[in-house]
This record gives structure tokens, sequence and C-alpha cells, in this order.
């Protein structure tokens, strides 16, 4: 009965992951005619972008530690109740500043929300299991991505502010059901007393948990994902002369093969391999794709070199949380607060620098991410060699202990 319980729930937080996700893409396609009503248009938008990490990156750490002491579902109710209204006060808005401030409380929302959701799916899965519940998690997440801004362009078709009320709505709704629905894990006493620290002292403590490496890779391979993200449309645009649709079927094939990697493949590459592999052999193949889509020159092939990217991004996300998940003992929000707030600071980072490079040269971008995520494979290969090796004299000496 527990397991049925357990997988009902998983369902619920994968529910609202994608609601929350498709949230935030399908204001994609409409951003430029919706800001062009305000008479702004790109570094505003860039700006907005910047302002949802910001908040994120603010208040993700104290909704883990939070979540620890209160539990999981108030706090995701509550996340997906500020999302949803300020889904529909950016549609209601008709002042600049107001814009603003819904994009701030929006990253609120998403902060409030997303840490709880891996915390809760680390409450519901044995050890084992772990790394299948983060999958489907992140397999929500891409989806939501994905179909997102198709319903936003369908939706527009009404009018422009038409696609964030039905945001509000839904998200509003999925509030409604988790509040009915999802179970209420109570915080173990080692949560609970946990100590109430302010954003500066928790991350100055996340540089003494023993996944602060894994803190570190999330942060970079944040940053070389929105990189690739931000500017892969300019980029094919000014450089191949691609049409909208194309551009569309680039990140729409990209998000698919993800969401069917983190379904049906992400748990076996795991439990075979292990979460380190995974991270290392990804980071590579997400660098060679990165420096390769300025090699190739034809639709197919760039279609092809992006959908190799996006599947080693969607590899590396679980891979990332399921590691720090389990490395983190009893402080599942607290480890996934700092897992949100520090890639949050490369959603901020990447696409600020990914701009001012592109304005550059187009090809700055390519080169620095790729010379980036590389620099995050050896940092994150010497700590897997620095552990094995610990583990290794640890068992060499544990016979002679005993003798």
């Amino acid at each position: 009965m527990a397991v049925r319980s357990n997988k009902f729930a998983l369902y619920i937080l994968m529910f609202n992951m994608f609601i929350a996700m498709s949230g935030i893409g399908l204001i994609i396609p409409i951003m430029p005619a919706y800001l062009d009503t305000f008479g702004v248009a790109g570094q505003v938008l860039g700006t907005l972008i910047a302002t949802f990490a910001f908040a994120q990156f603010l208040f993700s750490p104290l909704s883990g530690q939070l979540s620890d002491k209160y539990g999981r579902k108030k706090l995701i109710i509550f996340g997906l109740v500020v999302f949803g209204m300020s889904q529909l006060v950016f549609g209601l808005a008709t002042e600049l500043w107001v814009l603003y401030l819904a994009r701030f409380f929006s990253g609120l929302g998403a902060a409030f929300l997303i840490p709880p959701m891996m915390a809760f799916v680390a409450d519901i899965t044995t050890y084992e299991e772990r790394g299948k519940g983060m999958g489907l998690l992140g397999a929500s997440m891409s989806l939501g991505f994905m179909i997102g801004p198709g319903f936003g362009g369908f939706l527009a078709e009404v009018s422009l502010e038409f696609p964030f009320y039905i945001a509000a709505l839904v998200a509003t709704l999925a509030a409604i059901m988790s509040y009915i629905a999802l179970p209420d894990v109570a915080p173990t006493i080692q949560q609970m007393e946990n100590k109430k620290e302010n954003l500066w002292q928790q991350m100055r403590r996340s540089v003494y948990m023993p996944y602060f490496v894994m803190l570190i890779v999330m942060f970079i391979f944040a940053f070389g994902l929105s990189n690739f993200q931000s500017t892969i449309a300019l980029y094919v645009d000014k450089e191949h002369g691609f049409t909208p649709k194309e551009i569309s079927i680039l990140i729409t094939v990209g998000g698919f093969v993800g969401v069917i990697i983190q379904t049906f493949v992400i748990d076996r590459l795991f439990k075979r391999y292990g979460e380190m592999k995974v991270i290392l052999v990804n980071l590579i193949v997400s660098a060679a794709a990165m420096i390769g889509i300025l090699f190739v020159d034809t639709f197919w092939t760039i279609l092809l070199v992006s959908a190799v990217f996006f599947t080693a991004a969607s590899l590396l996300r679980p891979a990332i949380n399921t590691l720090i998940s389990k490395l983190a003992g009893d402080e599942q929000g607290y480890a996934a607060g700092m897992n949100n707030a520090y890639m949050s600071l490369g959603n901020m980072i990447g696409p600020a620098l990914a701009g001012i490079l592109f304005d550059i040269n187009m090809i700055f971008p390519y080169i620095v991410g790729t010379a980036i995520l590389l620099i995050c494979f050896f940092i994150a290969s010497s700590w897997s060699s620095r552990k094995q090796q610990l583990l290794q004299e640890t068992r060499s000496v544990a016979p002679a202990g005993k003798g």
C-alpha cells in the first residue's frame, strides 16, 4: 500500500513540475510581441530572464531549509499559488515595472516549488530507486519546456495575454489537487532541529558539504546549457538563415529525445555505470556537441548535433541531482535548495555572458562554453578519482584494524 501511495505521490510531483515548466515555456514564443506592446525589446527580455533566475537564487536555499523543517507539501502548494498569481499579474500588467515584479515572484514561486519536489522524491524513493525518481521528475521538466512554447503559440491566437491567464488557472488547479491528493510526509527530528541560516551562511556551509563539487558541476552545467539555449536560435538564424519553424523543430526534437531518455533509459544507465560515470561521459559529449555546432551547416546535421547536446543535458541534470541527494543524508531540503541556487546562478550568468560574447563574435559563446564544460569535466574527474582512492585506502586499512 505504501509503495502504491509513493508512486501516486511521484505522479503528482511530476504533474506539478510539468505545469511549472510549461508555464515558464509557454511565454517564450509570445514574449517579443508582448514586449512590443510596452515599446521594449531584447534587452528587457534578457533582464526579465535574469530577474526570474535571481529570485530563484535568493529563495531556493530558504525553500529547502523550510521544507526540511515544516514538510514538503506546504511549500509545494505555496510555490504553485505564488507562481500562478504571478503569471496572472504578468498578463494584466500595464506598466513595465509590474512585469519585473511579476517575473520576480514567478522565480520565487519556482524556488518554493522545485527544491521541495526534489527533496520529496528523495523522501519517497529508496536509495537504489533514487535515480529513477529523479529521472522521471527531470522528464516532466523537459516535457514542460518542450510542450510549453507550442501551447503558448496556440493560445496566443486568442490574445497575447491569454496564455498567462491559462498558466495561472492551471497552476492554481495543480495547487488544489496537491492539497487534496499529495501525502504530507512528516520531517524527521534531525530535519526539524536543523538551525535557521541566512543565504550567505547556507552558501558558505555548502563549501564543506561532501557534494560541494557536484554543486559546482551543476552551476557550470547550467551555465553551459543556458549559454547554448540562449544563443542557438540567434546563431542559426544569422549564420544559416533558419526559419522560425526550423528553429522550433530544432528545440522540440532535442526536448523530445530528452524526455524519452529520462523516462526509459536513465535508470538503467545509473544502475549499470553509476551516476558519476554518466556525468563524466556526458560532460565530454555536451562539450563536443557545443563546439561541433560550428562545423555543421545543413539543417539535418545541425539538428543531429543539437539533439546530441540536449540528450547529454537531459542525462546530466538527473545524474547530478541523484548524486547530491544520495550524499545529502537527512538534509534533503537543504541540498535540493542549494542545488537549485547554484543552478540559478548558472542560469543568470550564462545568458548574460553569452549575449555579450555573441555581439562580439557569433562563435565565441560556443568556444567559451566548450572550454568551461571541459574544465568542469576535469574538476569532476579529479574529485571522483580522489574519492575512489580514499575508499580503496579505507578498505585496505579495515582488515588490519580488525586484527
